[in-house]
C-alpha cells in the first residue's frame, strides 16, 4: 500500500537525535534525489520509528522538548512556512499591520473546529501565545516573543497583537513549528491530551513510548490520506534501521543517516532514501565566553585555518553545501553569497601574534548526530595547517546538549534549516538569547537586526539581514561549516515525501 505523507503538515519538522550506525558496509551507489512519487492510495496505516523521549515529554507546545511529529499532526499554527520558505495561511488568513509594524492584525478562518468539535476562537491564540510568556510556565520558547506587548481577541476571529518595538517580519516569526494552538485554559491537561485542530487526533501518547493518531474526518483543510500513524520509540539509530530493513516500520523519524548507512538502505529491497537539501545546519561553536575564543583574533584564526569545501567533501561525501561561517542556507532568498577568506599560513601568522603558536585544545562531538564526529575530525584535519591541534573528544549521547552545549570551550552541533532569516538572526544570534550557543554578543549586531525589523521596505531590510551575515562571518563566534542534505530512511511504499 502507498502512504502518502506531508513532512511539513504530518510531522511538523525532521529534526533530531541519531547515533553512528556500526558494522555497515558502504555499497558503492549514489543516494537518491528523492524518494518516490504517484498516486496514494486512500487508508492505511503509517508505522514511523523516532527516538525515545525524556519521561518528561508533553503535548504541551509551551514545553514540548521533542515531540515535532505530535505537534505537526494534532496541532495548527497562526501561520507556517510553504516549500520556499515564505509565511502562508494556516488557521490565519490574512494579515496586515500599521505604517511602523507595531500592531499587527490577524484573520482567522471560519468555522475551524477543535477535536473536541469546540469551534476555535480567537480567544485560542490570545491563550496560547500568553501561555508561553506567562512566567510560571517557564517556556524556552518565550525569548523571542518577549517583544509582544500585548494581545488581544478583536472580535471571534481577529487577534491583535502589539509589540514593543517594530518587527516587518513579525508573521515569519510566528511559523516557529512549537507555536501551536491548543484551546484556551487548557494548560493543566494539553500536556497528554493533546486536543488542537490539526489533521490528525491523538489516539494514544506515552513520554518516552508508543504513541497513535488517526485521521481527523472533519478537518478544515480535507482527510489527511492516511487513516493513522503509529509511533514507536526506538533510542539507537542501528535498531531503528534495521526496523525500516526488516520492514516493521515505514519511515524514520528524527534521523539524518550517515552516508554509508543511506547507501544501505537504498540498495536494500523495499527501502529508499529522500533527500531534504541542506536540511542540516551544521556549526561549530566557540565559546565566546571562554579564555580560549573571547578574543576577535582568535576566532578570527580558527576560521581562516580551514576549507568547508575539504569538510563536506570528507564529512558529508558532498551530501549538501558549504556554509564558510554564514548560518543562513542558501535556498532563502535572504542569503549572501559571500565566501570568507581561506588562508591558514594567514591564521598561522595571527597564531604567532597572539602567542598560541601551539593552540591546543578539546573539540568535542557525541554520537548524538551521525555526522558530527565525522565533521569534528575533518575540521581538526584541515586545522592542522596552522599549527592548531585539536583533541577530539567524544562525549556521551544522552548528556550531550545538557552538559556539553553551551558549555565547553568548542564541540560541533546542529539545527534544522527551516527558519526565516529574521527569526534564524534573533533567536540564534542576538545577544542574550537561551538559544545562542556561543554566547556570542556584538551590540552592532543587535542594533543591525533592530534597523531591519523597523524597516518595511522589503528590499533595504534584506540588505540589513545581509549585512548581519557579514558581521557573523567576520566577528562571530559560532561557525558554519557545512549545511547537510537530509538523509531519512523509508519504505518503497512511502510516496510523495518532500
Amino acid at each position: 500500500m502507498n502512504h502518502a505523507i506531508n513532512r511539513r503538515q504530518l510531522l511538523g519538522g525532521m529534526l533530531g537525535g541519531a547515533t553512528l550506525l556500526s558494522a555497515c558496509g558502504a555499497p558503492p551507489l549514489t543516494v537518491p534525489e528523492q524518494a518516490a512519487t504517484g498516486p496514494a492510495r486512500r487508508g492505511g496505516t503509517m508505522r514511523i520509528a523516532r527516538p525515545a523521549a525524556t519521561a518528561a515529554e508533553t503535548l504541551d507546545p509551551a514545553s514540548s522538548l521533542s515531540a515535532y511529529e505530535y505537534l505537526g499532526a494534532i496541532y495548527n499554527r497562526v501561520v507556517k512556512l510553504d516549500r520556499n520558505g515564505q509565511t502562508v495561511p494556516d488557521l490565519a488568513t490574512d494579515w496586515s499591520t500599521n505604517a511602523d509594524a507595531t500592531v499587527w492584525d490577524f484573520k482567522l478562518r471560519s468555522g475551524v473546529h477543535f477535536h473536541d468539535g469546540r469551534r476555535l476562537t480567537a480567544q485560542d491564540v490570545r491563550y496560547t501565545f500568553a501561555h508561553i510568556l506567562d512566567p510560571d510556565t517557564a517556556s524556552p520558547q518565550a525569548g523571542p516573543l518577549e517583544l509582544i506587548r500585548s494581545i488581544d481577541a478583536v472580535d471571534a476571529t481577529s487577534v491583535r497583537f502589539r509589540l514593543r518595538s517594530p518587527n516587518a517580519e513579525f508573521p515569519s516569526l510566528l511559523t516557529a513549528y512549537r507555536w501551536t494552538v491548543p484551546q484556551e485554559g487548557a494548560a493543566e491537561e494539553i500536556g497528554r491530551t493533546g486536543l488542537g485542530t490539526g489533521p490528525l487526533v491523538l489516539g494514544r501518547f506515552t513520554p518516552a513510548g508508543p504513541g497513535q493518531v488517526r485521521a481527523n474526518e472533519d478537518y478544515f483543510d480535507g482527510r489527511a490520506t492516511l487513516d493513522r500513524i503509529e509511533f514507536y520509540s526506538i533510542q539507537a539509530t542501528s535498531a531503528r534501521v534495521n526496523a525500516l530493513l526488516s520492514r516493521q516500520v515505514d519511515l524514520l523519524a528524527q534521523t539524518t543517516l550517515d552516508n554509508p548507512t543511506a547507501r544501505v538502505v537504498a540498495n536494500s529491497a523495499g527501502t529508499t532514501i529522500a533527500r531534504v537539501q541542506n536540511a542540516q545546519w551544521y556549526t561549530i561553536p566557540m565559546l565566546f565566553t571562554s579564555k580560549e575564543f573571547a578574543d576577535p583574533q582568535m576566532r578570527q584564526a580558527m576560521k581562516l585555518a580551514y576549507d568547508p569545501n575539504a569538510v563536506l567533501s570528507t564529512a558529508l561525501q558532498g551530501t549538501g553545501a558549504p556554509g564558510w561561517d554564514n548560518p543562513v542556507p542558501p535556498q532563502l532568498k535572504d542569503w549572501t553569497d559571500h565566501e570568507r577568506e581561506y588562508d591558514p599560513d594567514k591564521a598561522k601568522a595571527i597564531l604567532k601574534k597572539l602567542g598560541r603558536e601551539d593552540f591546543s585544545t578539546r573539540i568535542y562531538t557525541s554520537a548524538y548526530e551521525p555526522n558530527l564526529t565525522p565533521i569534528a575530525t575533518a575540521y581538526a584535519d584541515q586545522v592542522k595547517q596552522a599549527g592548531i591541534t585539536l583533541k577530539i573528544t567524544n562525549a556521551a549521547a544522552d548528556s550531550y546538549y545538557s552538559q556539553i552545549w553551551m558549555s565547553k570551550p568548542l564541540m560541533v552541533s546542529y539545527w534544522f534549516t527551516g527558519r526565516p532569516v529574521d527569526q534564524l538572526l534573533n533567536q540564534i544570534f542576538r545577544s542574550g538569547s537561551s538559544y545562542n550557543e556561543s554566547a556570542w554578543s556584538n551590540k552592532q549586531f543587535d542594533q543591525l537586526l533592530d534597523a531591519a525589523r523597523a524597516d518595511t521596505n522589503d528590499a533595504s531590510r534584506r540588505l540589513k539581514y545581509q549585512d548581519a551575515q557579514r558581521l557573523i562571518q567576520a566577528d562571530g563566534a559560532d561557525q558554519t561549516p557545512v549545511f547537510g542534505d537530509r538523509l531519512v530512511g523509508l519504505s518503497e511504499t512511502v510516496v510523495n515525501y518532500d
